[in-house]
């Protein structure tokens, strides 16, 4: 008689209102993201500053990624989530007053990404930080699933295309949303479990008892360059982070100019580009459960960078944009399994921390990398595609026995318990 599939047990309430507060904050991100390089394109048609604005919304990972760790290692996590949403609210609410006024500028706008960047350090990084606390170690990748499967749907499907028309109708409507929807975001965090906005916290209090003192920073980084196989993974993705970076500052103009695309349409193809993403998102932890942690992001880094590679090779719309989609597959299915291995090995006192000097080193490569092939794009918009995808699939291939390693890698039969959450909260509809 055939063995009966295990059930899977829900993902719970609390993790439904995390993902219902991360959909509003991705709404305005998407539309955002798109809406503000089409408005520096209306201050310059310079690829080099159109890149240096992409690079900028990455420097905050470099100045305040590790500050932003440290702060949520110590505060109420879901305060900390309102008040970087309710900052980012108030910098668009500037953007617009400055296109209505006629008083913005390429530099100002780089000043208004600059914070925009900042709450989403605090923002993006508490995120994932909470996630471990809402549902057992095994649902990991298939949290880390639903939340980039919402992130896709949201960015790519709905708010990317609403920016490209809403921008061709009036430069400041954009912006008007996207602060709209972080406000949203930022009262919908408040509904987050008590528990597991502050499990770190009670982490910490236990040690304390046990007289075992709390992780320093110091502890933070020997335990992160101590693990061979982490520290090892986080210069791999960190490199992988600046070519796919390096390749797609000036992506904005390769749409307006190689390929002729008018600026309400931006959207459109960005949401095409989006079905291999969202894919990606939701086939991720299937294919893991299936073949292992490890030949997935093996296989996941090397469809990455051939897809981008194959961008930078042609110069048909169609064949780019297809390209374009499947190098967005391979992001996807790679983040789901490398998020959720570092939410299982990191010990949860030190999650916030760790992320930080995570992110910093990854992301924080990124503005320089980005800059850079903004220059390379004022000799051809696509050969800064083509160095990118091919730095990305040569070091896939180098790192070969690395990434199948993973499927070793952070494996534990105890699952760990997610916060409890108070019995007068009904469950979200997430599952």
């Amino acid at each position: 008689m055939n063995a009966e599939k295990p059930a899977r047990t829900r993902l719970g309430g609390g993790f439904g209102r995390l993902w219902s507060a991360a959909i509003a904050s991705n709404l305005a991100d998407g539309i955002g993201r798109t809406a503000v390089p089409l408005i520096a394109t209306t201050l310059t048609r310079d690829p080099a500053l159109i890149a240096g604005l992409t690079a900028i919304t990455f420097l905050p990972w470099l100045l305040f990624g590790i500050p932003a760790g440290m702060l949520l290692d110590r505060v109420d996590r879901r305060f900390a989530m309102a008040v970087a949403n309710g900052l980012r609210f108030a910098v668009a609410a500037l953007v617009a007053l400055l296109i209505a006024t006629g008083g913005l500028t390429i530099w100002s706008l780089y000043g208004c990404v600059l914070l925009f960047g900042l709450g989403e350090t605090v923002f993006d990084n508490a995120t994932t930080t909470v996630v471990p606390s809402l549902v057992t170690r095994d649902q990991l990748d298939r949290a880390n699933g639903r939340m980039q499967s919402a992130e896709i749907v949201v960015q790519n499907f709905i708010a990317t295309p609403i920016a490209g028309f809403l921008f061709a109708a009036a430069i400041a409507l954009p912006m008007w949303l996207t602060g709209g929807g972080f406000l949203i975001s930022a009262l919908l965090v408040l509904t987050i479990p008590l528990a597991a906005a502050r499990a770190h916290q009670a982490g910490a209090r236990a040690n304390a008892q046990a007289s075992e003192p709390r992780p320093g920073m110091k502890a933070v980084v020997r335990f992160l360059w101590d693990d061979r196989f982490l520290r090892r993974m986080i210069v791999l993705t960190s490199i992988t982070a600046s070519a796919l970076s390096f390749a797609q500052g000036s992506v904005v103009l390769l749409l307006l100019q190689t390929y002729a695309l008018p600026a309400s349409l931006v959207g459109v193809v960005t949401a095409a580009v989006g079905v291999g993403a969202l894919a990606g998102a939701l086939l991720s932890s299937g294919f893991v459960a299936r073949f292992g942690r490890g030949r997935v992001m093996y296989v996941a880094i090397l469809i990455s960078g051939i897809g981008i590679l194959g961008v930078g090779l042609t110069g048909d719309v169609v064949v780019g944009v297809l390209a374009y989609a499947i190098g967005a597959f391979g992001v996807a299915v790679w983040n789901v399994p490398w998020g959720a291995l570092r939410q299982a090995v990191i010990p949860g006192p030190m999650l916030g921390r760790a992320m930080g000097i995570v992110r910093s080193i990854g992301w924080g490569l990124t503005p320089i990398a980005t800059v850079l092939g903004g220059f390379v794009a004022r000799i051809d918009l696509r050969l800064p595609f083509v160095i990118g995808g091919a730095i990305v699939v040569v070091l896939s291939l180098i790192a070969t026995r690395l990434l199948l390693s993973a499927s070793r890698y952070g494996q534990s039969p105890t699952p760990a318990a997610p916060a409890p959450e108070p019995q007068t909260i009904s469950e979200g509809t997430a599952s």
